[in-house]
């Protein structure tokens, strides 16, 4: 399988809240299949039910993706700061204080950086897990 289509479901099944939006992969093909609720989408194949062939795309908080991928940027980055984070971290809109901050401390774009390298490296390793290829 391509990693984009990949990228692209795995962003599809993280978009909104968990139960909300799934991506799953055939193992044999590599082709990626999305359902949402919320969106009345439900692309999945007829044997979908009946074979062991397909897999779900894991929630990037089951892949260390979420809040544990900041601490390893701030360790790594600006360890300094680790109490200011944290002050951040305790109440609901986070993320958008975290990046606010980051932003006015001209880390915001490598933060990207390392969140897309990051993820991608999970990714690959996930997908080898579950014997997925994936064509870089």
């Amino acid at each position: 399988m391509k990693f984009a289509e990949l990228e692209l479901a795995f962003a599809f099944a993280n978009f909104d809240d968990r139960s909300d939006n799934s991506a799953y992969v055939s193992r044999s093909t590599g082709k990626t299949f999305v359902c949402s609720d919320l969106a009345g989408i439900d692309e999945l194949p007829d044997d979908f039910d009946s074979s062991d062939d397909y897999v779900e795309i894991p929630h990037k908080n089951d892949l260390d993706l979420g809040t544990n991928l900041v601490w390893d940027f701030v360790d790594r980055e600006i360890p300094g700061v680790k109490d200011k984070v944290r002050e951040l971290f305790a109440r609901r809109g986070a993320y958008a204080r975290y990046k606010t901050f980051l932003a006015d401390l001209d880390l915001l774009e490598k933060w990207h950086r390392f969140e897309d390298d990051r993820t991608k490296e999970i990714l690959i390793k996930w997908c080898e897990d579950e014997g997925i290829s994936i064509d870089e």
